[in-house]
């Protein structure tokens, strides 16, 4: 799976925008103005940062050696994900959920703007 791929998956979201406001190489995208995933655009292996329930980040990290608690992020709430080695089921899924997370954090009016856009 390449940066493309997921940068593909989650523009065809509702309310997703991409930017780069941390530096030239750390794709960050946001599903209205809240972050959902960053992307290192030049590390290799490629890297993603997610958010994810507490609970279940603790049994990712457990169970995948390419899951760890994301640097520079609070680690109890995001996660850094090594795609190798993944499946791509798996990477989605952890896309979804972090795209979830954020958007049930918005206001309930800003919910319904893009849940009827």
């Amino acid at each position: 799976m390449d940066a493309n791929e997921i940068l593909d998956y989650c523009l065809a979201k509702k309310a997703v925008t991409e930017s780069f406001p941390f530096d030239n190489e750390t794709l960050v995208l946001k599903v209205d103005s809240k972050m959902f995933l960053l992307m290192g655009l030049e590390r290799q292996p490629l890297s993603i940062n997610v958010k994810t329930d507490p609970e279940w980040s603790a049994e990712l990290r457990e169970q995948y050696p390419q899951i760890t608690g994301a640097y520079h992020m609070n680690k109890t709430h995001w996660n850094s994900v090594d795609v190798d080695g993944l499946k791509r089921e798996l990477i989605f899924k952890l896309i979804d959920h972090s795209y979830d997370l954020v958007f049930k954090s918005l206001t309930k009016k800003v919910q319904n703007t893009i849940n009827n856009s």
